[in-house]
């Protein structure tokens, strides 16, 4: 492997660069018109234009990037988080044009991209599920039955879904089919895909997640795990690793039955297995991410592994040079994602230009970015702007050092969420690790609150409001699906 092309931009692009640097492998970026002066632009050896702004017109065309692969002549391709590093039939046209995919097989990605498939997959190895049905509804008059059964609330989830979209509670049974209209109809505009299914509610869910690593040799390893219970709109803002919650046998029951999971589909390269923890420490399945996590450098942190190096290395077939028996927690890693947000406005996307952008630094401190003072937040992608990771010996000097890292951190021209981190640093919920998915609507109160719908629609008229200012200045006109573009790409869930 001698040239990568990492299918992506932004932070996570130049975070593969470098550790491609690292091992010797040139690298090539690949960028629409919006991203022309972007820093993973300037970082990579070559860089190519694959289009307009929309990343309709660029970063989701599977052959705008196969052709940017042979202009460059790059051997294999990275395709990051977010975009098409899901997409199986992308990798399955990449691996037809003679190039490395690094990432899972396309057999795999499909099993493990519906959440019904993943059940069936993992159900193989008796992994615990929440009690359920297993299969699409097609009768919901059996399912009114089986919800009944299961007990309310329950849980309507789109097999398709991700972000919260096509999933509504029910808390009663006369309620179930107004909901259920609601959720398919949902998961048909949001995924093209109207099959749902039910759970029992788990009212008060811890989100842990567990990494593994597998190469082509059968040999498959879990490197623990990551809270992500602090979330908004059923989106990770703050993780970290390991979590306070779980102890020693718990941890080794869930990285046990994460590795099963990755085995039931035959698993090669770095994947997640979300599991939701309930009240009683009980933990069931919830899904598979076929792709590296916005938040892996927890991991990363705490066990002293490069997981891009991984997956390079197990790319080149190689076998892992580590056993389970191997690897150990060392210290305790938090992050808190970046994002150009409003928390005091139900976290609505802020635009504008970095007028000061001065990173934190010192012992303990990881900045993984990719913008510099001076430089628009553009409104066509996912509004992060960096991760911001901290590392001590223990959870408590990990928490501090955010809390310092976050004072040292200097934005302004746009709104962050690090003072909602520092908010959650300092709460005694968090620092206690007494808290769960629920934690921003139990403890942080904006000042308005705005449904999904009407955030989209805030999104839209940013956007035409973009569009405007773009066609006065006679600059790349914006698309008017650009709104429904940014919901699509987003970094992670």
């Amino acid at each position: 492997m001698k040239k990568i092309l990492i299918a992506n931009r932004g932070e996570i692009a130049l975070r593969i660069m470098r550790s491609a640097k690292e091992m010797g492998i040139a690298t090539v970026a690949v960028y629409s018109e919006a991203d022309r002066s972007a820093l993973h632009v300037q970082y990579a050896d070559e860089a190519i234009c694959i289009g307009p702004a929309a990343s309709s017109q660029s970063y989701l065309l599977t052959q705008k990037i196969l052709e940017a692969c042979k202009i460059s002549g790059a051997d294999a391709i990275h395709p990051g988080y977010g975009f098409l590093s899901e997409n199986a039939e992308f990798a399955r046209q990449v691996v037809a044009a003679g190039i490395t995919f690094i990432g899972p097989t396309p057999e795999a990605m499909e099993i493990m991209g519906n959440k019904l498939s993943a059940k069936a997959a993992a159900l193989k190895y008796n992994i615990p599920m929440v009690p359920g049905t297993e299969e699409a509804i097609t009768d919901v008059e059996e399912a009114k039955k089986r919800a009944i059964e299961v007990g309310f609330p329950i849980l309507i989830k789109a097999a398709a879904g991700g972000g919260g979209k096509g999933m509504r509670i029910v808390n009663q049974v006369e309620d179930f089919l107004e909901q259920m209209e609601l959720a398919v109809s949902e998961a048909i505009s949001a995924f093209g895909d109207g099959a749902v299914f039910i759970e029992r509610y788990v009212s008060s869910p811890r989100h842990i997640e567990i990494q593994v690593l597998g190469d082509m040799h059968g040999n498959i390893v879990h490197l623990f795990e990551r809270e992500c219970s602090v979330q908004r709109r059923h989106q990770k803002v703050i993780e970290e690793a390991p979590s306070s919650v779980l102890t020693p046998e718990i941890r080794e029951k869930m990285g046990k039955c994460a590795v099963d999971v990755a085995r039931a589909v035959n698993y090669v390269g770095a994947g997640t297995v979300e599991f939701i923890l309930d009240e009683n420490l009980d933990f069931f399945f919830l899904e598979m991410n076929t792709r590296l996590q916005v938040e892996h450098p927890v991991t990363e942190m705490i066990t002293g592994l490069d997981l891009v190096k991984e997956q390079i290395k197990i790319a080149r077939a190689e076998a892992l040079s580590f056993k389970q028996e191997d690897l150990k927690i060392n210290g305790h890693a938090v992050e808190l994602r970046v994002y150009a947000e409003d928390p005091e406005n139900n976290f609505l996307p802020d635009i504008g230009t970095l007028a000061t952008y001065k990173t934190p630094k010192g012992y303990g401190v990881r900045v993984d970015d990719g913008f510099e003072q001076g430089m628009e937040i553009p409104i066509y992608y996912d509004p992060m702007i960096a991760k911001l990771i901290t590392f001590g010996s223990t959870r408590t000097e990990a928490i501090d050092r955010m809390v310092r890292a976050i004072s040292e951190y200097e934005i302004t021209g746009i709104q962050t969420t690090l003072g909602f981190g520092r908010f959650v640093m300092l709460h005694e919920a968090f620092r206690s690790g007494n808290f769960d998915t629920h934690f921003v609507s139990k403890y942080y109160q904006s000042e308005q609150e705005n449904t999904p719908d009407e955030v989209e629609a805030l999104i839209a008229a940013l956007v035409a409001l973009k569009a405007l200012n773009e066609k006065t200045n006679a600059t790349i006109p914006v698309e008017a699906s650009s709104a429904s573009e940014w919901r699509r790409n987003r970094t992670d869930i």
